[in-house]
């Protein structure tokens, strides 16, 4: 049973957060509560109870066959058989949403360590990252190491910063510009996988850094993963189709798939996160210290959206059930529909703000008022 106490993901090594954590001041939280233990105890007693493993569940082993399936078919018959522009645009668009789905929920169970009780299956799972263009080794620190141990803390959650083009934190820089951000930030979603390919991973791993995080560079088989994976992503976005298809051609419909899978992967992201009814908090001046108990700080920051929509859930890897998965990160996405009442009213007796919206678009709403309201407001 994994350990909901622990702020950074176990499948980051030990010496690597000590080596990123090292990069900026370290945070503090107060006490629980005994939040955590009591939610702890009753998801514990749930799977004693329902007789389920938290990994290696029959359903995710069958999803995943599903979604790795589709992505080769549409692949394949983007590449080799569509011939005309209103067969292959769809295709590509398809294409992207399924790399996106991948993305949600093979690596990221994967990445977490909640696909599999075996660390073989779960480095496998999120080497899916690594063939979708993305670096596995990086994105295990960003993501794992500082984003879910410091959910929504502006200069220490690199997920919520996104340089001078967006305002998301209300203790970041508002520029003038930032008063059209509801508006053009939806188009720049979806270049963010085309930077992240082309530029993001290897920045990072040349200056050893995320955003002001120091962390290990890759060595050895993690260097050769790293450059193994940029070259199959690479060979299949543009060698391979190259072969059949002029270069151009080729660049315009890698734009097409990636624009779709930035702005599926972008928008599950920030209707968790960026909306209104989340937090952004900051730590006490001089101390270093949160106000919350790290559980209860999850809960405060993070969304849910859609809960009764299965479809969704299913696309999602479970993403909409946000506030599950940052306190049960190891868990595999398939449980969170059960979890997802005892954390809600675990919170209620705790007095701790549960919040959800009803469905995709009262999320999508929710952060296009935040982004407004970030390109207005001068002060927190």
């Amino acid at each position: 049973m994994t350990s909901m106490g622990e702020p950074a993901d176990a499948s980051v090594e030990a010496r690597d957060l000590d080596s990123i954590r090292r990069g900026w001041s370290p945070l503090k939280f107060e006490r629980g509560g005994g939040f955590q233990q009591t939610l702890r105890g009753r998801v514990a007693e749930h799977f004693e109870r329902s007789g389920g493993r938290p990994r290696d569940c029959t359903e995710m082993y069958v999803k995943s066959a599903i979604l790795l399936g589709g992505c080769v078919i549409l692949y394949v018959t983007l590449v080799f058989f569509a011939g005309a522009l209103w067969v292959a645009a769809p295709l590509a668009i398809l294409l992207g949403l399924s790399l996106a789905a991948v993305a949600f929920n093979v690596q990221h169970d994967g990445g977490h360590g909640a696909y599999s009780d075996s660390p073989r299956i779960n480095k496998l799972a999120s080497l899916t990252l690594d063939l979708l263009g993305g670096s596995s080794y990086v994105w295990a620190r960003k993501h794992n190491a500082i984003h879910h141990s410091y959910t929504n803390v502006t200069g220490h959650d690199d997920d919520i910063n996104i340089g001078l083009l967006g305002r998301l934190s209300p203790h970041q820089r508002r520029r003038w510009f930032h008063c059209f951000q509801q508006f053009y930030l939806w188009v720049a979603y979806g270049f963010l996988p085309i930077k992240w390919h082309l530029f993001d991973d290897f920045r990072d791993v040349l200056r050893g850094r995320i955003g002001g995080h120091r962390f290990p560079r890759p060595r050895g088989r993690a260097l050769l993963v790293f450059a193994g994976g940029k070259t199959c992503f690479f060979a299949l976005a543009f060698g391979l189709p190259s072969l059949v298809h002029s270069f151009w051609i080729v660049v315009a419909f890698y734009l097409i798939a990636s624009f779709a899978q930035g702005v599926t992967m972008s928008v599950v992201f920030q209707i968790a996160h960026c909306v209104e009814e989340a937090s952004f908090p900051m730590p006490q001046p001089g101390s270093g210290r949160i106000a919350s108990g790290w559980a209860a700080h999850q809960v405060e920051t993070t969304v849910d959206f859609a809960r009764s929509n299965r479809w969704v859930s299913w696309l999602v890897g479970g993403l909409n059930f946000q506030i599950e998965h940052h306190l049960f990160p190891q868990i595999c996405h398939v449980h969170y529909p059960a979890l997802a009442p005892i954390v809600e009213s675990t919170c209620r007796e705790f007095g701790l703000p549960y919040r959800s919206h009803r469905s995709i678009l009262g999320g999508v709403i929710s952060h296009f008022r935040w982004l407004r309201r970030m390109g207005t407001a001068e002060s927190p």
